[in-house]
């Protein structure tokens, strides 16, 4: 059996549950340990089965409690190099590993790949892990989709896709325009429009669940992206995910 869940989902901090029945691994650590440890209890699940913690890059709101969870737990933090260097001294865990982009790694159950991506910030990666035969691929802040992250997608049963944001509320909010270009620019984020012509024109047969994930909080709502992607719910499970609160537990 496999486990996962959307400890936190959105602009504010990202955290993404991944195990079975005896470990389990996290993609992010965007909100505070207390947060963490508060999600995990809610929905059953338990720290102690968390091995490591997977950085896919050094904004807050994918690092912020990476320290003290991990330090807790006395478990390592994996990031690039370009990434661990570029994370505040006070973000940093006491245990880490560095990984390299384009390549895989073993880790008890999983098999983790990471990958390069289009984001501004330092030596970024995407996720894919595999567990148990199901691959599950983390795939946010992705600015515009490289040839190298639809191959890694089209092998994915489960994906968190980033749908950021609602192209109408960026350009009519309230936000500075450099900021509105850089939200939409190829080193930016996906909107739920460009997520939806990813999924439409590059999945195949393999995915099944999609989690709609990394929503903006003032240029986007649950909502809204779930009813961008309309077209396709008959197609795949479709599941919205919150910055608020962590999402149900689902098990394969």
């Amino acid at each position: 059996m496999v486990e996962v869940c959307a400890l936190a989902s959105g602009s504010n901090g990202n955290c993404y549950y991944v195990g079975n029945e005896e470990q389990a691994i996290l993609f992010d650590a965007g909100i505070n340990c207390k947060q963490m440890l508060l999600r995990m209890e809610e929905k059953g699940l338990d720290p102690e089965k968390v091995k490591a913690v997977f950085i896919s890059h050094e904004h807050i709101d994918h690092v912020r409690g990476a320290r003290v969870f991990c330090n807790k737990f006395n478990i390592p933090a994996f990031f690039t190099p370009g990434t661990y260097y570029h994370v505040s001294s006070g973000n940093r865990p006491r245990l880490y590993r560095f990984i390299r982009l384009n390549s895989s790694l073993k880790l008890g159950p999983f098999a983790i790949f990471s990958f390069a991506k289009n984001h501004d910030a330092n030596e970024p990666c995407s996720f894919r892990v595999v567990i148990a035969g199901h691959h599950i691929g983390v795939m946010t802040d992705i600015g515009s989709p490289t040839e190298l992250l639809i191959q890694h997608m089209q092998l994915c049963n489960i994906l968190f896709l980033e749908s950021n944001y609602d192209e109408k509320m960026l350009w009519e909010g309230p936000y500075p325009w450099p900021l509105k270009k850089r939200i939409a620019s190829g080193m930016g984020h996906l909107s739920n429009i460009q997520a939806l012509e990813l999924v439409t024109n590059f999945a195949n047969g393999n995915l099944h669940t999609l989690f709609l994930s990394h929503l903006s909080g003032e240029n986007n709502t649950p909502d809204i992206a779930y009813k961008a992607f309309e077209t396709l719910h008959k197609q795949y499970k479709i599941i919205k995910t919150s910055r608020f609160a962590a999402g149900d537990v689902y098990r394969f």
